[in-house]
C-alpha cells in the first residue's frame, strides 16, 4: 500500500511522518508524581517496542516529577496537557520532547499561543489534538454534534491558527469513539493538509472491544495509506497496547516485530491441553524481539500442513507430539516436553531468550 506524502518532525530523536515507519506510542497509567513506578512502566513498554511514550501532566508536581523521569527514560516523552496551559510551559522547561494540547479546552487562542511559542523556542513538536469530548461549542452547534466534519473543521481552524503564528511543527489527531466518525474525519482531514497524522480511536474499552475497534479504524486508515503513528487504546495494562498495535501492523506487512503465533481453535482431533499450551508459549515469548513465525497445533495429522509457512512449530498428539519447521517434522517430543523444546528452537532461531516461567 502506498503511503501518504507527509512533512517530517521529531519527537525527540524520532521521526514521524515524510515515509518514516509508522511509530508505536503508548501513554503510561501511572501516577506521574511518582517517579519510580513510572520510570519502571517505560522501560517495560521500551522493552515491547513502544518508541514514544506520553505522560499525564494533571499539576505542577507532576510537571517538576517529569523532569526527573525524563533522565531515566530510554525513549522520548510526550507531555499530556488539559485545561492548565501553565502545566505545559513547565513540562517543556523539564525536558519534553512533545507537547499534546486539544486547544478546545486549554482556553483559548491566547494560552495556546503561548505554549506554541514556547515550543518554537526549544524546537519541540506538538500535538494537535481535536477530541469528540472537547470540541468547540460553535462546531458543535453548527454540525449538529461531534460529527466527522466538525472534528476537521476544529482541526482546519488550528491548523491554519498554527500557520498564521509561523508554526508547523506539528502533527495532528482526530479522536472518537465512533470508528466511522473517526475513519471519515482522518479521511477528510487527510485530504486537505500534509502535517502527519496520529491515528487512534479514543476510550475504544477494553482487551476485546479495543482490539476490534481500534484494529478496525486504525486498519482501515492504515491501509489506505493514512496515519504516521499510532496509539492502540485499551483499559489494560498498556503494554497490551504495544501489543495489539504491531500485531495491526504485522497484518498489513507495515511492519515485522517478535513472534507473530499461529494456532488453532481446537477440534475433537486435538489430543493436548492446547489452550493452556498456546498461552503459556505466548507469555514466554514476548520478550523475543527478531520477527518469527511459530505455530502451536493441536493435532499431529493437520498440524505441519496447516502451518507449513511457519518457521518453527509444535503439534500434539496423544501423550507425544511433533516439533516441525517450514511443515516438516524434526522430531517426537513427549507432550510434557512440548513448550521446552519449542522455547529452546525459537533461541536457537534468533539468539534472543525467552522469558522465565
Amino acid at each position: 500500500m502506498k503511503r501518504k506524502p507527509t512533512r517530517t518532525i521529531h519527537i525527540g530523536n524520532v521521526p514521524i511522518g515524510g515515509g518514516a515507519p509508522v511509530v508505536v506510542q503508548s501513554m503510561t497509567n501511572t501516577d506521574t508524581r511518582q517517579v519510580a513506578p513510572t520510570v519502571a512502566q517505560i522501560r517495560r513498554l521500551a522493552d515491547a517496542g513502544c518508541e514514544v511514550v506520553r505522560l499525564a501532566v494533571p499539576d505542577q508536581k507532576a510537571a517538576r516529577a517529569f523532569g526527573e523521569i525524563k533522565k531515566e527514560s530510554p525513549v522520548p516523552l510526550i507531555a499530556d496537557i488539559h485545561f492548565n496551559h501553565r502545566l505545559a510551559l513547565a513540562a517543556l522547561e523539564q525536558g519534553a520532547d512533545a507537547i499534546r494540547i486539544n486547544p478546545g479546552n486549554l482556553g483559548g487562542a491566547a494560552k495556546t499561543r503561548q505554549v506554541v511559542k514556547a515550543c518554537q523556542e526549544r524546537g519541540v513538536s506538538l500535538r494537535l489534538g481535536v477530541n469528540a469530548g472537547s470540541l468547540e461549542e460553535d462546531l458543535r452547534t453548527a454540525h449538529g454534534g461531534p460529527t466527522a466534519a466538525a472534528l476537521v473543521a476544529s482541526a482546519l481552524r488550528w491548523v491554519r491558527q498554527f500557520e498564521d503564528w509561523g508554526f508547523g511543527d506539528f502533527k495532528i489527531s482526530l479522536k472518537s469513539s465512533d470508528v466511522l466518525i473517526t475513519v471519515e474525519a482522518y479521511r477528510q482531514l487527510a485530504s486537505q493538509v500534509d502535517y502527519p497524522l496520529h491515528l487512534g480511536v479514543t476510550e475504544a474499552g477494553g482487551l476485546i472491544a479495543g482490539t476490534v475497534k481500534s484494529a478496525l479504524g486504525i486498519g482501515l486508515l492504515l491501509y489506505e495509506g493514512i496515519g504516521d503513528t499510532m496509539r492502540v487504546s485499551l483499559t489494560r495494562d498498556p503494554v497490551e497496547e504495544v501489543r495489539v498495535a504491531y500485531e495491526i501492523l504485522r497484518a498489513l506487512h507495515l511492519r515485522e516485530r517478535g513472534v507473530e503465533l499461529i494456532s488453532c481453535p481446537t477440534c475433537g482431533r486435538c489430543g493436548i491441553n492446547l489452550f493452556n499450551l498456546a498461552e503459556e508459549a505466548e507469555r514466554r515469548l514476548l520478550n523475543i524481539a527478531a520477527p518469527l513465525k511459530v505455530a502451536i497445533m493441536g493435532c499431529v495429522v493437520n498440524g505441519p500442513g496447516e502451518a507449513r509457512e511457519a518457521d518453527v512449530g509444535i503439534a500434539g498428539g496423544k501423550k507425544v507430539g511433533v516439533l516441525f519447521k517450514k511443515g516438516q517434522l524434526v522430531r517426537k517430543v513427549p507432550e510434557k516436553d512440548l513448550l521446552a523444546a519449542l522455547l529452546q528452537e525459537v533461541e536457537a532461531l534468533t539468539g534472543e531468550k525467552a522469558g522465565l516461567s
